[in-house]
Order: C-alpha cells, then structure tokens, then sequence
C-alpha cells in the first residue's frame, strides 16, 4: 500500500510539471492581466505619453525602426543568458534597432511593468517606429529566433 502512494504521488508531481508546461502560455497571459489591472488610469496615460515621446520615432530625431524592450533582472539566470542576445542585436542592428534593457528590481520601471503587464521574466518586448507593441515573448529567445522579427 505504501508503494502505491509513493507511485501514485510520483505520478501526480509529472503530470502536474506537465500541465504546468503545456499551460504555460496561459499561466503566463492570466498572471500578466492581473499586472495590467493594477495599472490606474493616471499610470496608463502618464506611461503611453511617455512611450509616445520616447519611442514613437516619427516624432524624436531617432532614426530607429525598432525597439527592443527587454524587462529583466541582474540576478535572474535566464535574464543573464539574454545579456548576450541584447549585445548580439545591438552590434547587428546599430541604426535599426534600440535596444533597452529595463531592470524590473528598479521602484521607477514599476510602472511600465504594470503598463506592459511583465509577470514573468525574462520578457521581451518589441514596438514598431510609433512605439506600438507588435512581438512579445516571455523567457529566454535565441538572437536567431529574435531576428526573425525584425525583416
């Protein structure tokens, strides 16, 4: 009888792993709506003006086609892996692409995560030259995959 509730939880703790793989997305998208209703008013218009003066290159002297937001942490393992992919970017898309590293421990950034709704990190963020979210994508991506989005 004890062996079968050693198997029996042995089995439970792998399909649980399982379904928390599968669902991942998911997770992801309902812990990031609940970050995105802490955002007041005030936060979302103070933010989109902000993003709008800063990363809206129609209106700056910028001359960037891209931003690549990259919401982290200095301690994280996965955020650490991306330090080299931002540096890769950023050496093969010097003119086309500004890179922002944005360090989610920091109190000042809290509001953009609030805006943007970062739950989980490393999360990248790409907005095209008016500042408008076209990619996101949630832990570590490959400067391969990541290229992708920028032709």
């Amino acid at each position: 009888m004890k062996k079968f509730f050693t198997w029996f939880f042995l089995l439970f703790i792998v399909v649980f792993f399982v379904l928390l793989f599968v669902y991942k997305s998911d997770l992801n998208n309902a812990a990031s709506s609940i970050v995105l209703s802490q955002a007041t008013p005030e936060t979302i218009s103070k933010v989109s003006t902000y993003i709008d003066s800063v990363y809206n290159y129609e209106k700056t002297v910028d001359s960037y086609e891209i931003t690549f937001l990259e919401f982290g942490s200095i301690g994280c393992s996965a955020c650490k892996r991306m330090e080299k992919v931002l540096k890769e970017i950023q050496d093969l898309y010097p003119t086309k692409v500004n890179v922002v590293f944005i360090n989610v421990a920091k109190k000042e950034n809290h509001d953009l995560l609030r805006f943007y709704g970062i739950a989980v990190i490393p999360t990248q963020v790409l907005l095209d030259k008016t500042g408008k979210e076209f990619f996101r994508h949630s832990g570590y991506i490959s400067t391969k995959e990541l290229i992708r989005h920028f032709e």
